[in-house]
C-alpha cells in the first residue's frame, strides 16, 4: 500500500494539487504561477516555505513573490524596462517606481496548465506548464513562443523540482529564470530566528547602484559574508539585498539551514546552471527570507560583460534548457 498520494484540492481557497508522501506534504497553485506554497513535515511540525496568512492571501495574490517559490521569467531588474536583445530592445513597464526598473518578469502570476499529476508507490508528483504563444499575455512583452514546464516530486529523500524551457519558436531567444524562494527561519515550533545559521555557496558580491543595477565590480565581502560561505551565519545580521557569483563547493550550489537547537539542516541544492545567488531578508526581519537561484545577473543584457560570465542565456530554435534542484532534511 503506498503512503504517497497527489490529487486536487484547494489551499486557502485556491485550487491547488496537493502531494503527500510518508510524513512530507507540499501544494502547488497552478493559477498563481505555479508557485510551490507549502513544503512541509507534518510529523515534526516543520513549515520550511514562508505560506500567506489567511488575512495575506489577497495581498499574495496581488503581488505573489515572496512566499512559497515563485518562479522568476525574466528575473530581476532590468534599467528603464529596456532589454536589449538580438538587435532590438523588448520594452518592459517599468513597475518599481523607486528605481524606474522593471521587476521579477511575466510568469508568476499567469494561470498554468496541470499537465499530469499521480503517485508511484514511493512518491507523488505534479507537473505545470506555461506555453506561450501569439495570444498569450506575455507575448506582448517577449514576443517569443516557448514553452515552461515544471515538476515537483515529493518522497522520502525531499521535494525534487525539474524545471524545462523550450524555445518554440523560430528566432534564438534569451532565457533568463530564477526562483524567488521563500524559506522560513525558524521553521520549526519552538525554535527562534536566533537558533538559525544559513551557509549559502556564494562567491563574489556585485556592487549595485542606488537604482539597484550591477556596475561590473565586486565588493569585497564582510567578515559575516565569509561565514555565509564558510561555517554559516545569523540569517538576520543585517538588511540583506544583495547579489552574488555562484561558486560551487564539492560540486554542488546550494543553501544550508541549520536549526542548531535541534541539529537539523535545510539543504536547498538548485544545481550548477545557476551563476548568481540573490540573497533578501526582509530588512533583517526574522521569520523568512529569501535565497533566490538566478541564472543571470542582474539588469544582464545591458550589462557589457561576456554572456557566460554573467548567465545571458540564449535558445535557439527547438534548443531546451533544464536544471533540477531539490530541498531535504538531513
Amino acid at each position: 500500500m503506498s503512503d504517497a498520494a497527489a490529487y486536487k484540492g484547494e489551499y486557502q481557497g485556491e485550487k491547488a494539487v496537493w502531494l503527500k508522501s510518508g510524513s512530507y506534504e507540499a501544494a502547488i497553485l497552478p493559477e498563481i504561477g505555479g508557485n510551490l506554497i507549502a513544503f512541509r513535515d507534518t510529523a515534526n511540525g516543520y513549515n520550511f516555505l514562508h505560506e500567506p496568512a489567511a488575512d495575506e492571501m489577497e495581498s499574495f495574490k496581488a503581488r505573489p513573490i515572496i512566499h512559497g517559490i515563485p518562479v522568476l521569467f525574466p528575473p530581476n531588474r532590468f534599467e528603464d524596462g529596456k532589454f536589449p536583445w538580438n538587435g532590438k530592445t523588448y520594452t518592459f513597464p517599468v513597475n518599481e517606481e523607486k528605481t524606474g526598473n522593471h521587476l521579477h518578469g511575466f510568469v508568476h502570476s499567469e494561470t498554468w496548465d496541470v499537465e499530469e499529476f499521480g503517485q508511484t508507490r514511493e512518491e507523488s508528483f505534479v507537473t505545470v506548464a506555461l506555453k506561450v504563444d501569439e495570444q498569450h499575455a506575455v507575448y506582448k512583452f517577449l514576443p517569443h513562443l516557448f514553452t515552461i514546464k515544471l515538476k515537483y516530486t515529493l518522497s522520502s529523500a525531499g521535494l525534487s523540482q525539474h524545471i524545462l524551457i523550450r524555445n518554440d519558436g523560430a528566432d534564438v531567444m534569451p532565457c533568463l529564470f530564477a526562483f524567488h524562494t521563500a524559506v522560513n527561519a525558524p521553521f520549526a515550533p519552538g525554535s527562534s530566528a536566533a537558533d538559525y545559521r544559513v551557509k549559502l555557496t556564494i562567491g563574489s558580491r556585485w556592487e549595485m547602484s542606488e537604482r539597484m543595477l550591477p556596475t561590473g565590480e565586486f565588493l569585497p565581502l564582510t567578515a559575516e559574508e565569509e561565514q555565509l560561505k564558510g561555517e554559516g551565519v545569523y540569517p538576520f545580521f543585517t538588511e540583506l539585498d544583495n547579489h552574488y557569483t555562484a561558486v560551487p563547493q564539492n560540486g554542488r550550489n546550494r543553501m544550508e539551514l541549520t536549526d542548531t537547537k535541534l541539529g537539523r539542516t535545510l539543504v536547498y541544492d538548485v544545481g550548477t546552471s545557476y551563476k548568481q545567488w540573490m540573497i533578501w531578508n526582509n530588512f533583517a526581519t526574522e521569520g523568512f527570507f529569501c535565497p533566490e537561484p538566478q541564472i543571470n545577473l542582474v539588469n544582464a543584457p545591458n550589462v557589457d560583460l561576456p554572456a557566460d560570465e554573467i548567465g545571458l542565456f540564449s535558445l535557439a530554435p527547438g534548443e531546451i534548457w533544464e536544471e533540477t534542484g531539490r530541498l531535504y532534511l538531513k
